[in-house]
């Protein structure tokens, strides 16, 4: 388990409760294909090299959903983190380490998936997954 530093905001609090929020990034983590999606992206994603080192994809990927989940801006998703205890824990970010990816980070991630039609993949990788463990597409106009 990750040490939990003092800037992580839990520990000190008294009184608590599970959120829908929390409940609901709870259900995600279980039922996304984290590592599956991270595969359709890494071949397109940046490699360390000169400048800047690239921050994970998976970290980039959580920070997207985060976006369609809560329909959120490239500047509202940042600042959602910085609020939001149960969003960076969903993201893996520890302030007391390092900062939240900037805006145009996301920005730039956001035009990748873009450019190279990553969404539908995506889509389409998340729904073979949820079938494949019995789960209804609610996706399907069944009407």
């Amino acid at each position: 388990m990750k040490q939990r530093t003092l800037a992580m905001g839990n520990g000190f609090e008294r009184y608590s409760k599970k959120t829908r929020r929390a409940e609901f990034l709870e259900e995600m983590e279980q039922v996304v294909p984290w590592r599956k999606l991270c595969a359709l992206i890494e071949p397109h994603y940046p490699k360390a090299g000169n400048g800047r080192p690239p921050v994970g994809v998976e970290r980039m990927l959580r920070m997207y959903f985060l976006q369609q989940w809560f329909n959120l801006s490239d500047p509202a998703v940042e600042e959602a983190l910085y609020d939001s205890v149960v969003m960076r824990d969903f993201v893996g970010i520890d302030l007391g380490q390092e900062p939240v990816p900037d805006e145009t980070t996301m920005c730039k991630f956001r035009h990748l998936l873009e450019e190279h039609g990553l969404g539908g993949e995506m889509l389409e990788t998340v729904n073979l997954y949820l079938e494949g463990k019995g789960v209804a597409n609610h996706n399907r106009d069944d009407r």
